[in-house]
């Protein structure tokens, strides 16, 4: 099993900027890629952002292209995403998650932290 701690969120006005860390722990060798997922109240969780583990490959969702970038680094078992100018519709919980898959959908994910809120005051 992979287990996943995010951390980093938090308040921020319209425009600023949150960085958001996750760590994985357990079989991370097993790991494919990591990415991040967002939920905000009353909707449906969203896909955010996905990175490979081996050679870094990114993919985003529009809504975070140019605004949003995924990195990670190995050596930590850390997955990042860095958000700018961040707007009021921003707020949601973010999800970390892990694949152990190849060749899956881009949002498919098989293991889950618990989410770290974050909030965008306008």
């Amino acid at each position: 099993q992979v287990q996943l701690v995010e951390s980093g969120g938090g308040l921020v006005q319209a425009g600023g900027s949150l960085k958001l860390s996750c760590l994985a722990s357990g079989r991370t060798l097993l790991m494919y890629a990591m990415g991040w997922f967002r939920q905000a109240p009353g909707e449906e969780r969203e896909f955010v952002a996905r990175i490979s583990w081996g050679g870094g490959t990114t993919y985003y969702a529009d809504s975070a292209k140019g605004r949003f970038t995924i990195s990670r680094d190995n050596a930590k078992n850390t997955v990042y995403l860095q958000m700018n100018s961040l707007k009021p519709e921003d707020t949601a919980v973010y999800f970390c998650a892990a694949s152990i898959h190849i060749g899956v959908p881009f949002d498919s994910f098989d293991y889950w932290g618990q989410g770290t809120q974050v909030t965008v005051s306008s």
